[in-house]
């Protein structure tokens, strides 16, 4: 009997216990304490990562290319982001539906996980939503900084944002805040100025993509607006746009001070912004890569600085750290990682990441306190993006992809970024605004009639493409017909022989030519009536026969130096042997034409 007695006595005790755990006031709050929306984000980062394994945060550091990603691969790894790098689509051509589709299949597997954190999903947008088929696309960089408008440039973050969302993309790789001073750098077309105080007056795209930080906001605290709205990142951290002879990834050789008065100062004004993320540089400075520095990463840029959102590496940039490249890769991990880099771009390699980082975790050669502050500002970052609340992405935005509204925008930057280099042989004799009504008029050069070549790299691939095929938008060419009077006739030939020159008899001709770095004019100057800069203009290319022919003035003034020879190389303004052939702030300026005065 007493057998009898105590097993049922047994079997009521530990149920009354279960019942008992399951129904406590204060568990039942704590088990809900990361998923409840009220709670300050503080409370829920630490009541998620007191959660995790180490496995589990270990994912979270880590950065995949969507092209080697699976559901069931973010559902084993746990893996905390995804990028899309230039070129890397779902389709060709593919719509706004084939992106969320994707996205949201990635999103499945990282909800289903056991504690169901949300990944976030990155993408290089940095003029407009670029890889994209029929976005926007907006001036580069080179042409924005000539406008000196920062709410032009806010107005762009914000089109950007909602054509990124309209693809279920909620993180941004921009903007570029590099300060070129070399235009031997072949990336000086995404820097906005070798003048940092105009690279520090456009940093105000970060309140377009992200909104505008509210008073009162923690210093340093990133900052999301709203679904409306995209995560920035604020990059190449740092000294990239100052490397020996303007070689890509190089040394940038420069004491403490020019470096703070140079290469720095836009970054303070885009933490005082709220940016959620800043990237690292692949370059080094004085001899230190910088994905291997900790002076600048931890001490400066989260200590001084106080950024608290968190810091991710460039495209392998921490298998860079040693020569040749991968070469050492337990030591560029452990390395990069205690130098304060949070989450790592791994496009390819995550489980040679992960088990690199479990590895020197379990040896104390990275200490947990160090895997805790990444994977708690990567969490921060996520919590204030609203993905807890809202991890899948749908098609309210679909609308907003290229929508004629962001197109306008950027036919605006379009006039606005160009720079009258010269009007007429004469100062007294002005060739531009040119008249809408005449005989015949040629348009030739490469680049007249070229979607591909106008709008550069960063679009739909890393280096761009040649061609109409690629992406919509208006050719400089379509853009000149459609301003001329009707009666005017428009040959185009990208080529043309001076016997079809003569030949033809045309009233002017408009060569719109460029190549992908710094052109060398000077010996072509005299031959040249007028010259215009246009820059990388992008898709709408009716913004420069706005001002070719009247319809606006020209405003828009250098924002870098041209440069007579390469010999004189590098030469910034300020430089004691500063002789350009177009100074810093040189921009002609004409007037519109009254409508009927053409």
């Amino acid at each position: 009997m007493a057998l009898k007695i105590c097993i049922p006595t047994m079997v009521v005790l530990v149920g009354v216990l279960v019942l008992y755990f399951s129904i406590s006031p204060t568990h039942a709050q704590d088990a809900l304490l990361y998923r409840d929306p009220k709670q300050p984000v503080e409370t829920r980062v630490e009541d998620l990562l007191r959660r995790m394994t180490l496995a589990e945060k270990i994912g979270q550091m880590a950065q995949m290319e969507r092209e080697n990603m699976t559901a069931d691969i973010m559902k084993d790894y746990n893996i905390g982001s995804v990028l899309s790098g230039g070129g890397s689509w779902p389709k060709q051509n593919a719509t706004a539906k084939d992106w969320v589709d994707v996205i949201n299949d990635f999103q499945k597997g990282a909800t289903s996980t056991r504690l169901g954190i949300p990944y976030i999903y990155g993408i290089d947008a940095v003029h407009g939503n670029n890889n994209v088929y029929k976005a926007t696309i907006f001036p580069h960089n080179v042409g924005l900084g000539v406008t000196r408008d920062p709410e032009l440039v806010k107005r762009i973050g914000a089109a950007t944002a909602l054509e990124c969302r309209a693809t279920g993309i909620q993180y941004a790789f921009s903007p570029c805040i590099a300060v070129c001073r070399d235009p031997r750098w072949g990336r000086c077309y995404e820097s906005y100025s070798e003048d940092h105080t105009i690279v520090q007056q456009m940093t105000e795209i970060v309140a377009g993509l992200q909104g505008d930080i509210p008073e009162g906001h923690p210093q340093g605290y990133p900052y999301l607006g709203g679904q409306d709205k995209v995560v920035g990142c604020a990059k190449h951290y740092v000294g990239d746009g100052g490397t020996v002879k303007g070689i890509n990834e190089n040394n940038t050789i420069i004491d403490w001070k020019g470096l703070l008065d140079i290469h720095m100062p836009a970054y303070p004004d885009a933490i005082r912004k709220g940016v959620g993320t800043v990237m690292i540089s692949y370059s080094s400075w004085n001899g230190v890569k910088m994905h291997a520095n900790h002076d600048l990463i931890t001490n400066y840029l989260k200590g001084t600085l106080g950024f608290k959102g968190f810091v991710i590496s460039d495209w392998q940039g921490i298998d860079k750290i040693t020569y040749p490249a991968h070469s050492n890769y337990t030591y560029s991990v452990e390395v990069s990682i205690n130098a304060g880099l949070d989450m790592i771009m791994v496009p390819y390699n995550y489980t040679e990441f992960i088990d690199t980082v479990t590895f020197l975790v379990e040896k104390n050669y990275i200490p947990m306190s160090r895997i805790d502050d990444a994977v708690r500002r990567i969490l921060r970052v996520k919590f204030i993006a609203g993905l807890f609340e809202k991890p899948f992405a749908d098609l309210s935005f679909a609308d907003q992809l290229g929508s004629q509204e962001h197109r306008d925008l950027a036919r605006e930057a379009v006039r606005k970024s160009q720079v009258l280099l010269k009007n007429g042989k004469h100062p007294n004799n002005p060739l531009l605004p040119l008249p809408k009504k005449a005989h015949k008029i040629l348009v030739a050069g490469t680049h007249a009639n070229d979607i591909g070549l106008q709008c550069g790299g960063w679009t739909i691939t890393w280096r761009g493409m040649a061609g109409n095929n690629n992406t919509i938008g208006t050719t400089i060419l379509s853009g000149i017909k459609s301003a001329v009077d009707p009666s005017t006739k428009v040959e185009y030939r990208k080529k043309p022989s001076s016997r079809f020159v003569k030949a033809m008899q045309f009233d002017y001709a408009i060569v719109v030519v460029g190549e992908p770095p710094s052109l060398v004019i000077e010996p072509h100057l005299p031959k040249i009536d007028a010259l215009v800069a246009a820059w990388l203009p992008g898709s709408e290319g009716q913004g420069v026969s706005d001002v070719l022919f009247g319809d606006f003035g020209f405003t828009g003034k250098l924002a870098r130096t041209w440069f007579k020879r390469v010999d004189q190389l590098p030469m910034n303004v300020g430089d004691p042997h500063y002789d350009p052939l177009f100074p810093f702030g040189f921009g002609l300026e004409t007037k519109p034409i009254v409508a009927g005065n053409h």
